[in-house]
């Protein structure tokens, strides 16, 4: 096995743990995720709402019990666009490859415990990106404007990451394009910065460290304000610090640059809205647990799941670069066999389809890189 094809598969494992413990968590404290399960989540566990269909009719998704969420739902669409095109992707391909695939292709929804498009599964600010570019007929680089500024963009953008391995930058940038159709400001930026850390992760030899410095170098304004102050907090922690110190010390420390509020689910009324000075909260604190447990995967996930809040998407996000860090071998696969079952999905498919992509764009990166040497070469010498 390649060292792409083995990191791939890491990473998006990785993900899909994250984002499968950390749906049940989604949207609660730390203190109500402790008296739903009488302690700690430390594994795959039922729904917090027994009732999960008509608990939040605005969302009658059933989560836990192993379910994948739109996070990894989202990361599997863009899969399938990047091994339709078989090279790098910009916005226009958003337009043209991933709407027609969240209005058309039918596929299991774990959430839905049917098949449907996943058009059905994914939420209102995943919604505006068939809005806007279907019926609004918006240019693709700009379709992204107006839209709730979260975190929709950043949560799926981890084949770009790897497609790029081991160029924080280029992935910066090209996801920076991508996302281009689906969000604005900080949750562009966010979803540019994520891609270019997971590029990092999966780089030889790489490390807790490098993965920080990679995001830092891209970051800008208050993402990168906020990925600071929250690494500095989990770097000050004191060594015997407790689960709970910990994120009590992360959350703390995202506080300012948040826009939610301290209720998730009644956010503020200026919540997520376009800013130079503020981030969402999952990107930053998920690299604060990376930093908090030394990119340990296990710990990491756990730490982003009780959390709570946007459980599922930090942990996907901690979870792919703790995967990406450490390979396969990291990987619990008992809980990730059971979540392939309980969501009836197969994983290694997509990390076929990704890593053949990766391997071949490096080809052609190679090609293109040669042709450009050749280019200045000749205008230096005339």
């Amino acid at each position: 096995m390649s060292w792409i094809r083995e990191r791939t598969a890491a990473v998006l494992a990785g993900s899909a743990i994250g984002d499968a413990l950390g749906g049940a968590a989604e949207g609660f404290s730390p203190e109500k995720i402790k008296e739903r399960y009488g302690g700690r989540i430390t594994g795959i566990v039922p729904p917090y709402h027994l009732d999960w269909q008509t608990a939040r009719p605005v969302s009658p998704y059933h989560k836990g019990d192993g379910h994948i969420t739109d996070d990894t739902l989202m990361t599997q669409a863009l899969i399938r666009v990047y091994a339709e095109r078989r090279d790098h992707i910009d916005a226009f391909a958003v337009a043209e490859s991933l709407v027609p695939l969240l209005q058309t292709e039918l596929r299991w929804i774990p959430e839905l415990e049917r098949e449907s498009i996943l058009l059905q599964r994914i939420f209102l600010a995943e919604k505006w990106l068939v809005t806007r570019l279907q019926y609004g007929h918006v240019d693709p680089r700009e379709a992204g404007v107006g839209n709730v500024v979260n975190c929709g963009a950043a949560m799926y953008m981890a084949p770009v990451g790897i497609v790029n391995a081991g160029n924080p930058r280029a992935a910066y940038v090209e996801a920076i394009d991508v996302a281009g159709a689906h969000q604005s400001s900080y949750g562009r930026e966010a979803a540019g910065v994520f891609a270019a850390a997971v590029a990092a992760s999966v780089a030889p030899g790489a490390g807790v460290d490098a993965v920080i410095e990679a995001a830092l170098e891209v970051a800008k304004d208050g993402t990168a304000a906020a990925i600071r102050a929250v690494v500095d907090a989990a770097r000050a922690l004191p060594a015997d610090a407790d689960d709970d110190a910990i994120g009590t010390a992360l959350r703390d420390a995202i506080r300012p640059f948040d826009t939610v509020g301290e209720a998730y689910r009644e956010p503020l009324m200026d919540a997520r809205t376009p800013s130079r000075t503020k981030s969402i909260e999952e990107l930053p604190v998920a690299l604060g647990f990376l930093v908090a447990y030394d990119g340990a995967f296990l710990p990491t996930v756990l730490g982003a799941v009780n959390y709570g809040r946007d459980s599922d998407s930090i942990a996907s996000m901690a979870g792919s670069l703790a995967a990406g860090i450490g390979g396969s071998a990291s990987i619990p696969s008992d809980i990730l066999d059971r979540i392939a079952e309980a969501s009836r999905v197969d994983f290694d498919e997509y990390a076929a389809l990704l890593s053949d992509v990766a391997e071949e764009v490096m080809t052609r990166d190679i090609a293109r890189a040669e042709a450009e040497l050749r280019r200045v070469a000749a205008l230096r010498e005339a």
